[in-house]
């Protein structure tokens, strides 16, 4: 069965940005997914980006509450407000980097490391978890999932038609290893296109009526 909405995602280095299209609008068109994400503690707000940075509290360092999310605690969690994603994760982590991973798409296509082992962050904290490039890369996009199935809980992300886009220098593994992340994050109908390619399309959606 066809899916309603054929949604694309640019899994960046440093931002992420997702868009959409309703099959059932006539005549169809790109939308932005803005996606709700912790902004401050105990403060979520739509941003069109996700700033590709993942945070892990200290213990006791912030109340379940005070980072909450619209649609509840992730089912894969260890404890509620165990990570955080996004600008919060950006932002608050610059003050302490020694629990913050950012850049996890390059250590994703890093071949001079096991990119499917525990080994960031780099230079991290000695209590925090160490997390695959892998998995990080799948918080990511889990994030994005459950903010999309909160506001279409008749078309959940993982039913719909997902693309991602990928730097045209990704090799077959790293390649793999986004596919492996997207089905971690529970998205199974995944289409891979390269960077250039996406430019290329949104080019021509862009000049539609004057590209010849």
């Amino acid at each position: 069965q066809p899916s309603r909405y054929v949604v694309g995602m640019d899994l960046g280095t440093t931002n992420s940005a997702v868009a959409y299209v309703d099959t059932q609008q006539q005549p169809w068109r790109v939308a932005s997914f803005p996606i709700p994400q912790l902004v401050a503690p105990a403060e979520v707000e739509a941003r069109d980006t996700l700033p590709s940075f993942h945070y892990q509290p200290a213990a006791g360092e912030f109340s379940p509450e005070a980072l909450r999310l619209p649609w509840g605690v992730d089912p894969t969690a260890k404890r509620a407000g165990d990570s955080i994603v996004g600008f919060f994760a950006r932002d608050h982590g610059a003050l302490v980097p020694g629990r913050m991973i950012a850049s996890a798409k390059s250590w994703l296509c890093h071949t001079g490391v096991d990119r499917t082992a525990d080994l960031l962050p780099w230079h991290g904290a000695t209590d925090v978890d160490r997390l695959s490039p892998v998995e990080v890369t799948a918080r990511y996009l889990r994030h994005v999932c459950q903010a999309w199935d909160a506001q279409h809980p008749a078309d959940p992300l993982a039913q719909q038609d997902f693309v991602l886009t990928l730097p045209a220098s990704f090799d077959e593994v790293a390649r793999e290893l986004t596919v492996e992340a997207a089905a971690l994050a529970g998205l199974p109908r995944v289409v891979l296109i390269e960077e250039p390619q996406a430019a290329f399309y949104a080019w021509i959606y862009r000049h539609a009526d004057s590209w010849e």
